[in-house]
């Protein structure tokens, strides 16, 4: 997992090998809402969240923070990689 903060976006990767398997190609599967700046996959199917800035993240996180059901350990998931990585 890394942040890559190019032309002044905000890119965070979510790793594949985390424990709800979360890949560019099943995130749509699992019904989440899409960051505000998009999502793209990168060579390894790893999904690549995008926003204008930390803040745009963090407001993502808490969204995702609300989510039910088994909607919940995937958002988690995605919270707690976000939260790591903007410390």
């Amino acid at each position: 997992m890394h942040v890559i903060n190019q032309n002044a976006m905000l890119r965070i990767s979510i790793p594949s090998n985390g424990p709800s398997k979360i890949n560019f190609s099943n995130f749509m599967n699992y019904l989440l809402p899409i960051p505000p700046k998009g999502l793209v996959s990168e060579v390894n199917d790893n999904a690549v969240l995008l926003f204008d800035n930390e803040e745009q993240a963090k407001n993502y996180a808490e969204k995702l923070k609300q989510l039910p059901g088994s909607q919940k350990k995937v958002g988690n998931e995605i919270v707690a990689v976000i939260m790591r990585l903007l410390r």
